[in-house]
């Protein structure tokens, strides 16, 4: 029992600093007969683990060290691109260089044009980008041809990919967004923990102005149920209205105001205002973080082709993923509830650490600076 309730405070108390998603990379391709149109947006991080970009070692990567070294970045890249059709290799030239801004950071962008030796149905793309540095790293591929679009997704143990004619029907289409929306959760730090500190109080009741071990796992999961299913109905609908840009709110506004939810859930768990009505907390801010699984969800790109279906398999992959958490908890925290490191350690303790955790996050999406970095320089 004792190890048990060790590996679930670990499990709350060792969440890495970094808030959003692993090493993702954007990469779009227009073709048009033998020619080829493409953008690859880049993480500068990654590009700086790959070829050391930071020339100063400040932590800070600037537009004139991107700018130095975009023939490198360049090389890079397309070494690791290969583009084929009918069995010939098609040729991919860098024609410019950018910088623009994600959810999680900076990206170099590279534009880029190619020629394929014939026209035929289907594009070959093998993608090798940081193999050997990064086994994490997804390449996210929106394909475009005569107005229809369809994505796919290369990751270190699918690197090869087939796109164009009847490869990424809408059934294909579907699976790939659902898994992308599984994926999303569970790398979506900041969703996972307002999650957990909502979770958290579910096994206990407040009575006496004390949070005491509750007598039903009927109850618990009433309650539970209540949270998810508010949550749910809530991102469901913003993420709705995001992805096809019905309303549209700031990057930085969502993220700051999604780390804001996470502080303020884990504190009324310390500081009860809310302690019977989490639902209620859960759908308003459940609304906010919607906004933010229509950021990922913004930077994978929806097919014209099967929209409905892609958006309704990347909302069921979020339901997914957060499912399996809330499987996973629920059984643990009830068998855990009336054990003094459950309640202190777990919920006390965990509910502080994930408050303070996502007090950085709000500082740095707030002012975009690098608490961690900064203090990682000193």
């Amino acid at each position: 029992m004792t190890r048990i309730v060790a590996l679930l405070a670990c499990v709350l108390l060792s969440v890495p600093a970094f808030a959003h998603k692993a090493s993702d990379a954007y990469l779009t391709i227009e073709r048009d007969g033998r020619s080829l149109r493409g953008q690859w947006d880049i993480a500068l991080r990654d590009l700086d683990n790959a070829l050391g970009l930071d020339a100063n070692a400040d932590g800070d990567i600037t537009w004139g060290e991107v700018r130095s070294r975009q023939t490198d970045i360049g090389a890079y890249a397309i070494s690791r691109l290969q583009v084929s059709s009918g069995g010939e290799r098609c040729s991919l030239s860098p024609t410019a260089y950018l910088i623009d801004t994600h959810t999680d950071g900076a990206y170099a962008v590279m534009t880029f044009t190619g020629a394929c030796p014939q026209p035929g149905p289907t594009l070959a793309l093998d993608y090798r980008l940081f193999e050997g540095l990064d086994p994490q790293h997804r390449g996210l591929l929106n394909f475009v041809e005569n107005g229809q679009s369809r994505s796919v997704v290369f990751s270190a143990d699918t690197p090869h990919r087939i796109v164009g004619g009847d490869s990424s029907g809408p059934v294909r289409q579907f699976v790939t967004y659902l898994n992308e929306g599984v994926w999303h959760i569970w790398t979506g730090f900041d969703h996972i923990l307002f999650l957990l500190s909502l979770l958290l109080p579910a096994v206990l009741v407040r009575h006496h102005d004390r949070w005491q071990p509750g007598a039903s796992f009927r109850a618990s999961f009433i309650d539970v149920a209540k949270v998810v299913t508010a949550f749910t109905l809530a991102h469901s609908i913003t993420l709705s209205l995001a992805a096809l840009s019905i309303v549209v709110l700031p990057s930085r506004l969502v993220e700051s105001g999604i780390a804001l939810s996470v502080v303020l859930a884990s504190l009324n768990n310390v500081f009860p205002v809310v302690a019977n009505g989490r639902w209620i907390a859960a759908f308003g801010f459940g609304l906010l973080h919607g906004f933010g699984f229509a950021g990922a969800l913004h930077d994978l790109g929806l097919p014209a082709g099967s929209l409905a279906l892609s958006l309704a398999g990347f909302n069921l992959g979020v339901e997914a993923g957060q499912l399996a958490i809330v499987m996973l908890f629920l059984p643990l925290a009830f068998a855990l509830r009336s054990t003094w490191a459950y309640r202190r350690m777990v919920f006390a303790g965990g509910s502080v650490a994930i408050a303070t955790l996502a007090s950085v996050w709000l500082v740095e999406r707030a002012f975009n600076v690098g608490v961690f970095s900064a203090l990682a320089a000193r």
